[in-house]
């Protein structure tokens, strides 16, 4: 049996993705390499299953390092892949920040880490030698640009052989990006699987109006009419994180909560729960839309959309995977409307949809004209305009100017006085919840 089909076997593999295909049936398995391929296609066995086939367990050295963007997508790659490396005999070392910098007696044969942390222990405190690597991996390589990290990685490819093996794996490659791979990527391999049938998933999209409701609100209403076996909910910032699972708690809900508002062991925490598969909710920011990879995650709910409209298809891309359906719900508010009209023109179809009474209902689609309604103040101003008297008295045009600033500011004052009456209700609410959490 080749070690080829005892991983296989291990990992109860019956066939490969097309991405896994391309980087194991190569030619030239010494060349340089770069695989483009969506979120869920199996890049990380792609780069995973080569190492292993590559080093040898006998020798006492670092022999392939794996660059990943977040501690998340680290620890997951790791804790993904230690059962494997056990079973061939092969010495593993997870290196990311807020963990303990010391090495240990053994050294590892693969290291898996963020470039930040690789960097301090390999050139500043000189306590992991990376420079005897074969072969480097830089996995999820547009997110370690986005989040600027090419400079440490930089500096660490600069110490190593010349010659050494370098893969890069990412679901795009951005322009920004192509300087750094010229530089150092000698005559790459450049393997894009566009979407195969055979692996498509079929993900809906809902788009569901918040209306005068909070995002946190409509979640609340929302959650009742789904029934996940995961569920991941997106927020914009941490804050938003942290107070939308503090209010699902109060609501009853038992989830896992994961943004950078964490400390380190915190976070380690939140990572295990979610391997566990034993909480149905995931609560995070986008730190996390590239860095959890589960493939039983069923949905995905959006609380508004972030400035970066590809995160929201890194989000959308946690759902469905290996061909599985899913269903990714975007809560949105009219604020947000430039935003849906964006991700439509890119392709993505929504079904515009509400909750009432726990069931789904169907909305006029976004796109459709509505008719437009006479705002009453704008008919009131349109009289004014029209009235006119058949004696035109001197001053009339500055009268009539007068008259329709008097009735703007008093309909700027309705709203004011409005929008007052709706924060002394918040207000009370707030009041009336915190006499609860303290009886």
């Amino acid at each position: 049996m080749s070690k080829l089909q005892e991983i296989m076997e291990f990992e109860h593999f019956k066939t490969l993705t097309p991405i896994q295909e391309a980087m194991l049936k190569r030619t030239n398995k010494n060349r340089d390499f770069i695989g483009i391929s969506s979120t869920g296609s199996g890049k990380s066995h792609a780069f995973f299953i080569p190492i292993l086939e590559m080093v040898d367990p006998d020798l006492d050295e670092v022999q392939a390092v794996i660059s990943a963007p977040t501690r998340e997508l680290a620890y997951q790659l790791y804790e993904r892949f230690k059962g494997l490396a056990d079973h061939f005999g092969v010495r593993m070392k997870l290196v990311t920040g807020g963990m303990d910098k010391n090495i240990g007696t053994l050294t590892p044969q693969i290291v898996i880490g963020t470039p930040g942390r690789m960097k301090d222990l390999f050139l500043d405190e000189k306590n992991l030698r990376l420079d005897t690597a074969k072969i480097v991996v830089i996995d999820e390589a547009d997110m370690t640009m986005e989040f600027g990290f090419l400079e440490d990685l930089d500096q660490i490819l600069s110490k190593m052989d010349e010659n050494v093996q370098i893969d890069v794996f990412s679901a795009t490659i951005p322009e920004n990006l192509e300087p750094f791979l010229k530089k150092y990527l000698h005559d790459p391999e450049i393997v894009r699987i566009d979407k195969d049938e055979k692996y498509q998933s079929d993900v809906k999209n809902y788009l569901v109006p918040c209306k005068h409701m909070s995002y946190e609100e409509k979640l609340l209403q929302v959650l009742p009419a789904i029934n996940p076996y995961v569920c991941l909910i997106f927020c914009n910032t941490t804050e938003e994180a942290s107070q939308t699972a503090k209010r699902m708690r109060e609501e009853g809900y038992d989830l896992v909560e994961l943004h950078s508002g964490l400390e380190s062991r915190q976070r380690a925490q939140a990572i295990r729960q979610i391997q566990s598969q034993k909480k149905s909710y995931i609560v995070a920011s986008d730190i996390a839309s590239r860095g959890i990879d589960l493939e039983g995650i069923t949905h995905v709910i959006s609380c508004g959309f972030p400035k970066d409209l590809k995160f929201f298809v890194h989000r959308a891309g946690r759902t469905g995977r290996a061909g599985r359906d899913g269903l990714c719900i975007a809560l949105y508010k009219p604020t947000d409307v430039r935003a849906v009209e964006a991700l439509m023109r890119q392709g993505i179809e929504f079904e515009h949809k509400d909750v009432r009474r726990n069931e789904w209902i169907a909305l006029k689609p976004l796109d459709q004209k509505q008719p437009r309604k006479k705002d009453p103040l704008e008919k009131e101003i349109a009289q004014i305009v029209k009235k006119k008297s058949k004696k035109v008295k001197p001053n009339y045009k500055k009268r009539q100017r007068e008259e329709i600033d008097r009735l703007r500011r008093k309909k700027k004052r309705e709203i004011i006085q409005n929008d007052i009456k709706r924060q002394k209700k918040e207000r009370a609410k707030m009041k009336q919840r915190a006499k609860r959490e303290q009886q």
